[in-house]
């Protein structure tokens, strides 16, 4: 073992069954839309898992497939294993990931009562029994584009699923359905299979007390419901020949009345060995009609959410068990010390950063790009679009080879012009293509408004020590303090200058917007860091005196230790106002809501965050709802006084008492320089929220397409 890796079990070689793996690292599956719609695997499909495979992932569980397709499927784009056809590309695939070195295996499953597809073709929905119907506390949030995407879900006549119990004979058709599946996944080359048996599909529906209400052989006790489940294993276990099966299964149902229990899961798992299983895949469901469940479980927003359920798992069973569920690397590595589970999988990680194993393996795990978490990638397959990510705008690109940064013999000297997200990034491409960058920021510290995101929420932080690793590492040297004008710019005399300075944030014309108890964006940013004169000139003398002890002590600087003080003492009053509903509002919000004050959000249009993914604004918005925030859309703001904030709202004249009023609005494209610099006669491009704004992804995605053009 070798002892310079920070992480030496992670990295150490395991089995599950005879399957041989050269790590404990484990690609979750995740849905990605990049199939065909007829089911097969695509060269964007292949490119994507390839990519995953070549940065070091022991195994790919790829990602939940169509046993019967069209039938049982979820997604628009979901791979078929319902017919030999799909065999050659499948085959195709799994060759090209062994060519990389990992091992690869078929996540088989039907869809049941979540069989999207089924209910837009008007398909019968495949069930245990009758389930009840539950209105989604989601709708209401949806933006114009999204809600169309959820229409489609009520079929072709609008009445929603109609559902089909199944008899027992039409239940031993599926388990041979689940055979000819594992067959074919054999056929193709996979090196095992995982039956999902959680997340509300089929199998899972007979699992659950809350759903299953049959009175025969596969309902009613623990035992009972488990029997689909146990046939299928027993089954592919009879016809196929050492063939390792994983079972992915739910240890808790989370907002279900009478759902699975860890005591029904521990009784399933037992019998899932007993049957033959050689691994379990540790999950859990929440309750999908309620937008916070989906980031309670299955994509735990809890750091390590499900680890109290592998720790039982491991000590009931003697098969591996795989953990999964937002797991940090040291805490995966402590897991692994303990015995607390055998093998550690990771989604959302992998899509940020595909390289992660290899990182680790090389002793560069500083440079892991990391996942934000903001919920991107699973709120498009909602919307039933393709994956993206907000942190790797490459994902999905990978079959593009224009995509793909290739170093250059036309080496030039090019000057980047702010260190936010966008500016960073396109400086990294860049010196990785092999030019000569220079990076100017006129604030003391890198990160731009994402230092100001990071404090509201953490994960944003950790981009920003990436990216600056990132340049470290590559030589990029990053002059703070420096403004750029065109007489600047001309001296430097640079082969092409990239302008990524950020958007304008000027509060909109509010009547009473220039009051002491008034900040806007840019002010606020300057208040919590201690850089706006100004903005403190507006406080009392004690909390001018705080903020000029933080300055000295150079604690403003550091966005974790502010993030912790701002929790005993913050430059803000108990009763405030956020002027804005969107993204930086409703973050604000949830930042000030759990610092103690009393907060109303105020947005003028009908929307709440229409900038967050559907997924992160649904959890905001009941944190939000939870913490006594009030939330009120359609408002016409009419002026702000020293102690109250007056408007119009539902055609009525209303007004609310407040200490303080933030407003989050007024964010617009800033083309300044951009327009100082034209004159030059210089090579020029403009990226980031300065040309439109789009935040991190679209800054992201801003800095490699100009590096591409470039």
């Amino acid at each position: 073992m070798n002892q310079q890796i920070k992480y030496p079990l992670l990295t150490s070689p395991a089995s599950i069954g005879n399957c041989e793996l050269k790590n404990r690292m484990i690609m979750a599956a995740m849905g990605s839309n990049f199939a065909s719609e007829d089911g097969y695997t695509t060269d964007q499909l292949t490119a994507y898992y390839e990519e995953r495979a070549r940065g070091g992932i022991g195994l790919i569980i790829l990602e939940t497939s169509a046993i019967t397709w069209p039938a049982g499927a979820s997604m628009p784009n979901m791979i078929g294993f319902s017919k030999d056809e799909f065999i050659p590309r499948l085959r195709s695939l799994t060759q090209r990931i062994h060519q990389n070195g990992s091992k690869i295996a078929a996540q088989l499953n039907h869809s049941g009562k979540i069989a999207q597809e089924d209910v837009i073709a008007g398909r019968p929905i495949l069930v245990p029994s009758i389930p009840k119907s539950e209105p989604s506390d989601m709708f209401g949030l949806l933006t114009h584009d999204e809600i169309i995407n959820f229409i489609k879900a009520g079929g072709p006549d609008g009445k929603g699923p109609r559902y089909h119990e199944l008899s027992v004979d039409e239940i031993q058709q599926e388990v041979q359905h689940f055979v000819d599946a594992a067959k074919r996944a054999k056929a193709s080359n996979f090196d095992a299979i995982e039956i999902h048996a959680g997340h509300g599909y089929l199998i899972s529906s007979f699992l659950s007390p809350a759903i299953n209400k049959r009175t025969d052989g596969y309902g009613g006790t623990t035992e009972k419901r488990a029997r689909l489940l146990v046939e299928i294993i027993s089954e592919i276990k009879k016809q196929i020949e050492d063939f390792p099966i994983m079972v992915r299964l739910d240890a808790n149902e989370y907002r279900i009345e009478n759902g699975i229990t860890p005591a029904d899961f521990l009784i399933t798992a037992s019998m899932a060995q007993e049957a033959g299983a050689d691994a379990i895949d540790v999950s859990a469901y929440g309750n999908a009609s309620k937008g916070i469940a989906f980031t309670e479980a299955p994509l735990v927003h809890e750091p390590g959410g499900f680890l109290d359920f592998v720790k039982m798992a491991k000590k009931e069973l003697n098969i591996p068990i795989i953990a999964v569920g937002r797991i940090e690397l040291d805490v995966a590595e402590k897991g692994l010390k303990n015995n607390e589970f055998d093998f550690l999988a990771m989604g959302r990680k992998v899509l940020a950063d595909p390289g992660l194993p290899n990182k680790i393996i090389s002793g560069q795990d500083h440079l892991i790009r990391p996942c934000i978490y903001c919920y991107i990638c699973v709120s498009q397959i909602f919307i039933n679009k393709p994956m993206k990510c907000a942190v790797n705008s490459q994902l999905g690109n990978e079959y593009r080879k224009e995509n793909i940064i290739h170093s250059t013999a036309d080496q030039k000297k090019i000057l980047v012009i702010g260190a936010g997200p966008s500016g960073m990034e396109s400086a990294r491409l860049l010196a990785m293509r092999g030019h000569h960058v220079e990076v100017w920021e006129k604030d003391k510290d890198v990160g731009g408004t994402v230092r100001v995101a990071a404090l509201a929420y953490e994960p944003n932080g950790r981009l920003i020590n990436y990216l600056k690793n990132s340049l470290d590492q590559l030589g990029v040297k990053i002059k703070l303090r420096t403004i750029a004008t065109a007489k600047s710019v001309q001296a430097f005399n640079p082969d092409h200058v990239i302008v990524a300075v950020g958007a304008n944030r000027d509060a909109p014309t509010i009547k009473g917007k220039n009051g002491r108890n008034v900040f806007d964006g840019d002010q606020l940013r300057g208040l919590l860091f201690g850089s706006d004169i100004n903005a403190t000139k507006k406080l009392s003398f004690f909390q001018r005196l705080i903020l000029k002890i933080g300055r000295a002590s150079q604690l403003l600087r550091n966005i974790s230790a502010l993030r912790f003080l701002s929790k005993i003492w913050m430059p803000l009053s108990k009763n405030i106002i956020v002027i804005g509903g969107d993204l930086v509002g409703l973050e604000l919000a949830e930042f000030l809501a759990d610092r103690g004050r009393t907060v109303k959000v105020l947005e003028p249009s009908g929307s709440l965050g229409p900038n967050l993914s559907i997924v992160r604004r649904s959890r905001v918005v009941h944190i939000l709802k939870e913490n006594g925030v009030d939330l009120l859309t359609n408002v016409e703001i009419k002026e702000i006084s020293d102690q109250e904030v007056i408007f119009n709202h539902e055609e009525v004249k209303k007004s609310l008492q407040t200490d303080q009023v933030i407003i989050a609005l007024g964010t617009n494209a800033n083309l300044e320089l951009t327009d100082q610099l034209n004159g030059l006669n210089l090579p020029l491009t403009s990226i980031g929220d300065c040309t439109s704004v789009g935040y991190i992804h679209g800054a992201i995605a801003d800095a490699r397409k100009a590096v591409i053009d470039l």
